[in-house]
């Protein structure tokens, strides 16, 4: 009798625990969701000249083409901030997604290899396919991170003692090198670096409402196959020998992830270059927020990715206005340093 009181009092303490750690994901995701909001308002309004939010809110509701402030909204500022938004969701989603299939703490669609990937199938259709559309470089972009994924995770594999974090780590920064000296030497030859160099330093001044349709439509795929994948990729991050005692089939929740990784990063990188970091940073700092459950990270890290960018694009506008400075820059001044701590962090952990 005894036994059951306290196996009925483990449960009910389980359940509490539950219920609070997703009463303060809730929480999180509210305020990240405000503050996203908040932040596409003031990418809309700040810039080389500053808009009004009553006059934002005029040419959303009451549009009218006469106003020279109305078109600049609509045409130019709504899509880059929607624009934003979504590529930082991305890349966030794409490194939690990462992290948890290698149970590799740096593991990030930049550090991996996965966006040179796409920037370098982007750099072969600028070169033989001059012409191509936004759709066809977008499709290009795929094309090069499923091939950069591909190759990362089989030189893992196949390597002596099979895939391990450290390995994934090594292999992947070995084929960003390869594929981004590829794409530099490719550029040079065929003098298209300076088209090229839009990609090599991140940026949203090219973003139109297409851009952002294709997001969209890759977006939903994506993030809900992530979602659909989000218990199974918990599971997987406790390790694979608990992950297969469960039942699991490893291979197909790899497989799936991949397919996630390649579609979000292929068409973040189509649309705003290759921005680092982002996938490294907001996946931790999800962690630290909401605890270890992905059906909780990678919705939140989704949200606090496109807040990120979004603030980090407001940020390459300001800082050396009326001249922008690459978003990339931006990132890679948060994310380095975040970076070298936790490599410093792994470091300690190997000895």
């Amino acid at each position: 009798m005894s036994e059951e009181v306290e196996r009925n009092k483990n449960n009910k303490k389980d359940i509490e625990g539950l219920t609070l750690k997703f009463f303060q994901a809730g929480l999180v995701f509210l305020l990240a969701i405000a503050g996203l909001f908040l932040s596409l308002g003031l990418s809309v309004s700040l810039g080389v000249t500053d808009i009004q939010l009553k006059t934002v809110w005029d040419s959303i509701f009451a549009f009218d083409p006469g106003v020279t402030n109305h078109q600049v909204i609509r045409e130019l500022r709504l899509p880059r901030a929607f624009g934003a938004a979504l590529v930082g969701s991305f890349l966030a989603v794409s490194g939690a997604v990462m992290q948890g299939l290698t149970r590799n703490p740096l593991a990030s669609p930049s550090i991996m290899g996965v966006t040179h990937g796409a920037a370098f199938a982007l750099i072969i259709a600028l070169v033989f396919f001059p012409t191509m559309t936004n759709l066809g470089m977008t499709i290009s972009a795929f094309i090069g991170a499923g091939l950069a994924v591909l190759i990362v995770f089989g030189v893992g594999s196949f390597s002596k003692g099979g895939l391990t974090p450290v390995k994934l780590a090594l292999a992947g920064v070995a084929v960003g090198g390869m594929l981004s000296s590829l794409s530099s030497a490719i550029s040079l030859h065929f003098q298209v670096a300076k088209q090229m160099s839009f990609w090599y330093a991140g940026g949203l001044t090219a973003t139109d409402w297409l851009s952002v349709k294709i997001l969209l439509v890759v977006g939903v795929a994506g993030l809900t196959l992530a979602l659909l994948l989000s218990r199974a990729v918990t599971i997987l991050s406790l390790g694979e020998d608990v992950s297969k005692g469960l039942g699991q089939n490893t291979f197909v929740v790899k497989s799936l992830g991949i397919v996630v990784v390649f579609l979000l990063t292929g068409a973040a990188v189509s649309v705003a270059g290759t921005v680092g970091f982002v996938g490294l940073v907001i996946p931790h700092m999800t962690r630290a927020l909401v605890g270890t459950d992905y059906r909780l990270i990678i919705p939140v890290s989704a949200v606090l990715g496109g807040l990120l960018l979004v603030l980090s694009d407001i940020g390459a506008r300001l800082v050396n206005a009326p001249f922008e400075t690459p978003v990339g820059a931006i990132t890679a001044c948060i994310g380095v340093p975040f970076f070298l701590y936790l490599a410093r962090g792994e470091g300690r952990g190997m000895e």
